[in-house]
């Protein structure tokens, strides 16, 4: 649950174009490079599901074959 969070957050954090130090005060834990990873694939895969950061991290996750290398490495790094 808690990677679910941690990756749904990167996406919402991306997708919002939020920097590093306040994307960390609101909870955001992504760092800019893991949200830039995945803020293409999400505007171009879940463009429905932008602002919903369950649906969006849902939307990626089953778009896998889909996703950037960058974006895979991200989930990959969080053992999704």
């Amino acid at each position: 649950m808690f990677r679910k969070f941690v990756l749904a957050t990167i996406t919402l954090a991306a997708l919002s174009g939020l920097s590093s130090a306040p994307a960390l005060a609101q909870g955001h834990m992504g760092t800019p490079q893991e949200q830039n990873a995945c803020s293409r694939d999400a505007s171009r895969l879940c463009r429905k599901e932008l602002g919903n950061d369950s649906a969006v991290q849902s939307c990626l996750q089953a778009n896998r074959a889909k996703l950037s290398r960058s974006c895979s490495k991200v989930f990959a790094s969080h053992g999704m």
